[in-house]
């Protein structure tokens, strides 16, 4: 997913996310500013180190520091987890994402959000989800399913089954609603458009 592309160029991805700027001002500031964005900046360099295999004291640096800001902020994403450019959440609190999870690129997460693996039966395995989608506080996706691209999850919304692009998915027993401008408005300072 990421492969080919830096740190450095994931940082700045999610830094225009929340300030609309990814130059050295607006790191600094959202270094400082956004605990989210503390948190995800180790995730990232935890992330390549072990995608490249390399596991010296850098690496165990800053998989101290990321495990630091997890206890300190609640979020709690496996570093194994694939998540795209520009990442997004917004407020301190719990966020759980399973070390097997894709996420795609321009994605917002709010508090209380559980990305899951489903143990057993048909859906047994780990959440795929596209670019541009919003997830709502509270709200669960398990399983091996696909979520497409342009998609706003409403809060408190449980999804176990893929969702269409293009789509609201509202409460629990969760209702697709069609919507070509799903998520306009939500995904604000999108990186790469």
């Amino acid at each position: 997913m990421n492969d080919k592309l830096t740190v450095k160029e994931l940082i700045k991805s999610d830094c225009q996310r929340y300030y609309g700027v990814n130059d050295l001002k607006g790191r600094l500031k959202t270094r400082y500013m956004q605990a989210a964005f503390k948190y995800t900046t180790e995730y990232r360099k935890v992330h390549k180190y072990i995608q490249d295999g390399k596991k010296g004291i850098a690496y165990y640096w800053h998989r101290y520091k990321l495990l630091k800001y997890s206890v300190k902020y609640g979020y709690q994403i496996n570093a194994e987890a694939e998540i795209g450019l520009g990442f997004y959440m917004g407020h301190r609190g719990t966020v759980v994402v399973n070390g097997k999870a894709k996420i795609g690129a321009n994605v917002n997460i709010a508090t209380g959000v559980t990305i899951g693996q489903e143990n057993r039966g048909k859906r047994q395995g780990y959440p795929t989800i596209g670019d541009k989608v919003w997830i709502g506080s509270n709200s669960v996706i398990v399983g091996k399913i696909n979520i497409g691209d342009n998609v706003m999850i409403a809060p408190n919304t449980f999804i176990n089954f893929d969702v269409p692009s293009d789509s609201i998915v509202v409460g629990s027993p969760a209702k697709i609603i069609p919507n070509k401008d799903a998520t306009l408005g939500y995904i604000q300072n999108p990186y790469g458009e």
